[in-house]
């Protein structure tokens, strides 16, 4: 497989159970050549990053977490439209005048005034590298031989923070594109079917 992972390891994803009562949510803290990177598992398919002072959150909703007590987003990363990875409220509950914003295509006419990024397409926002890389399933499928989530819609994401590269898989199978992704330090794949 040429997925490299460092010592880090894989964090696994989705099917994450939801924090405590008290409102607190399993936290890493990972150390870069540009300062500390903090990673807040909120659940699903839900995560919070702190960086350089900067928040960014990736497929917020609200059945994970109240979104009125937390941090304000500089960013918000959007896989796809699907409602438990892209919660209206949420996403307003995070919004300051200026957050910015990146979804897949598809989500693009959902979230006024983000940016669109498609598979292979890479952008700098708020200083941090983001590539989007597919997110498709293979063998998952509607009843009708659609796949629930189809080659060239859906977005993961690889963010560079300082000298680590995070790769955010959304949903997706174990594809290709995945196997050949190089110098992954930390990444959150999906533990759904198949």
């Amino acid at each position: 497989m040429k997925l490299s992972l460092s010592a880090i390891g894989i964090l696994l994803l989705l099917g994450g159970t939801m924090a405590s009562a008290q409102g607190k949510f399993e936290k890493d803290l990972i150390k870069t050549k540009a300062g500390d990177l903090e990673i807040t598992f909120i659940g699903h398919g839900t995560l919070m990053f702190a960086f350089g002072g900067k928040v960014i959150h990736v497929d917020p909703v609200g059945q994970y977490a109240d979104y009125s007590q937390m941090p304000k987003a500089d960013l918000i990363l959007i896989t796809h439209e699907h409602g438990d990875h892209l919660d209206f409220k949420a996403v307003a509950a995070l919004r300051k005048a200026d957050t910015q914003m990146v979804v897949n295509p598809a989500g693009a006419g959902k979230l006024p005034g983000a940016a669109v990024l498609k598979n292979g397409e890479k952008k700098t926002v708020i200083g941090l590298e983001i590539e989007a890389v597919p997110a498709y399933n293979l063998a998952h499928k509607r009843d009708s031989g659609e796949p629930f989530h189809p080659k060239g819609r859906d977005n993961g994401y690889v963010i560079t923070f300082g000298d680590k590269r995070v790769y955010v898989a959304g949903d997706t199978e174990n594809h290709p594109e995945m196997k050949a992704l190089q110098n992954i330090d930390i990444a959150f794949l999906p533990m759904n079917l198949p």
